[in-house]
């Protein structure tokens, strides 16, 4: 299980990202040496429409792509609009902060400090993927997806 004395930080844009910059934005987070996880949260893009009276069609939207992060291809299931990072170390913070600095230079971003992904395993981690679950995925766990989460070790 992860320890709780790991750090955490969000990068919060002020925009949601498209595709392309989000690829940009992850590949150069990952090149920061010292973190052990990363999560991106956003609106879901769907491969079909959810509800109304189009349901079960094919959702053509073009944010929908494959990117590349870290040397692994992964489809892009969500319009990246926060980054969640855990750190080996508190000093990682400012180097995730000097990456961010130079890359949103056309509008805004914070960086949040604090406690963001679990920790522990948690009910829903345990039913999902029983009790020798991978470290990396503790507290990602999403209970109604069918699909895992991606993992892209380095």
């Amino acid at each position: 299980m992860t320890k709780a004395t790991y750090p955490q930080c969000r990068i919060v844009p002020l925009r949601m990202l498209k595709p392309d910059s989000s690829e940009k934005l992850l590949n150069r987070v990952t090149d920061v040496p010292g973190i052990r996880r990363m999560m991106i949260n956003g609106p879901s893009l769907p491969a079909t429409v959810p509800y109304g009276p189009a349901r079960g069609r094919p959702n053509p939207n073009s944010n929908r792509k494959m990117i590349t992060v870290g040397g692994s291809d992964m489809e892009l299931r969500v319009q990246l609009g926060l980054v969640t990072i855990e750190m080996e170390d508190e000093s990682v913070t400012e180097e995730i902060r000097s990456v961010c600095d130079a890359f949103f230079t056309k509008f805004p971003y914070q960086l949040q400090t604090g406690q963001f992904m679990k920790t522990r395993a948690s009910l829903v981690d345990y039913a999902k993927y029983g009790p020798d679950a991978d470290e990396a995925i503790i507290g990602l766990v999403d209970p109604r997806k069918t699909e895992g989460p991606v993992i892209i070790r380095k």
